[in-house]
């Protein structure tokens, strides 16, 4: 199988977050054409993730899987001599090239596997909830997400915080008339910022990141509304990290947490190199699909940026990889 050109047909199909259904079906036809027995999982309209089993074993101990979704922009593909390029060649459509590629070299070997590609892993993880409703019964998922092939001992967690404060609104030139929304934010920020985060002496430290803040009517109005978006990456539980934040901030703002993807620590394998993922997975939504590992081709460095890449020989080694943690695991 050519790898790079597997790459490069995904990456030119545009499948940012919501769109996933041109190359799902693209993936479906491929993987029938094949011999697999591929089934659409109906996630939300025409999103759907595709789960593919040879006829020779319809119920594998192993199943591969990562994400067909990607984020904006779409940026087509193209390579050079080392490099593919384009939107989702590292995260993550060279995984899912390496990962039919491994599982064509398994069958060949008379081992079988099953490869689960999901959609919406890059807004809420919508399709491994929905498929960890359908598991196969396998004993191990192995993940791919880009870890440069080293294997992950574990992924920190994520909760994102939205903090909102209300203010009266003045004419400028006499602000002790009005109460500044931004004046209580940017204090509630700063509380934040300089707040002590957990740390994990194996895995490192957790860290916030202030992604949005917006607020205000006009330069000369004393504001009565602010709000920002917060995102902190954790190392453990997210309990007392809550109430510390909700301590810090006191009556300034109100914090309504939206979203929590948990911290996992993962399996790894003797002899094989390994890493700390600091972004988050699907894992945590996939309980079902067995004990998971994490890992695959690729710098998260690069992705989500406008040059986002893979290298080549990385592919190729992903392929090998991911036949001889397959072995290890069915042994």
């Amino acid at each position: 199988m050519d790898v790079v050109r597997l790459v490069r047909q995904l990456v030119d199909i545009e499948s940012i977050t919501g769109n996933e259904a041109p190359v799902g079906n693209f993936l479906y036809r491929e993987l029938a054409g094949m011999g697999y027995q591929v089934e659409k999982m109906t996630a939300e309209m025409e999103r759907c993730n595709i789960y593919a089993t040879a006829p020779e074993q319809p119920h594998p101990q192993v199943v591969l899987s990562t994400h067909m979704d990607t984020v904006p922009p779409f940026i087509p593909s193209w390579e050079d001599a080392t490099r593919v390029y384009g939107r989702g060649s590292c995260d993550a459509k060279g995984i899912i090239a390496t990962q039919i590629a491994a599982a064509e070299r398994l069958r060949q070997e008379g081992i079988y596997v099953g490869l689960l590609f999901l959609v919406g892993e890059e807004r809420d993880s919508l399709g491994a909830k929905v498929a960890n409703e359908k598991a196969s019964g396998c004993r191990f998922l192995i993940n791919g997400e880009p870890t440069e092939n080293k294997v992950a001992v574990a992924s920190k967690g994520a909760l994102r915080a939205e903090v909102t404060a209300r203010g009266k609104m003045a004419h400028s030139a006499y602000p002790e008339l009005g109460d500044s929304a931004i004046d209580r934010l940017v204090e509630a920020l700063g509380r934040l910022r300089r707040m002590a985060l957990p740390v994990d002496a194996e895995i490192g430290a957790s860290t916030m990141n202030i992604g949005v803040i917006e607020g205000g009517r006009a330069p000369n109005v004393v504001a009565d509304r602010a709000r920002a978006q917060l995102l902190y990456r954790l190392v453990g539980p997210s309990d007392k990290l809550r109430e510390q934040i909700r301590e810090a901030v006191g009556e300034l703002v109100r914090v309504d947490f939206t979203l929590e993807i948990p911290f996992v620590r993962l399996r790894t394998l003797d002899s094989l190199p390994t890493m700390v993922a600091a972004f988050t997975t699907d894992i945590p939504a996939l309980g079902n699909w067995g004990e998971p590992l994490l890992v695959g081709p690729g710098s998260i460095h690069t992705a989500h940026t406008e040059g986002e890449y893979v290298e080549k020989e990385q592919l190729h080694q992903a392929v090998e990889l991911y036949c001889a943690i397959v072995k290890r695991l069915s042994a």
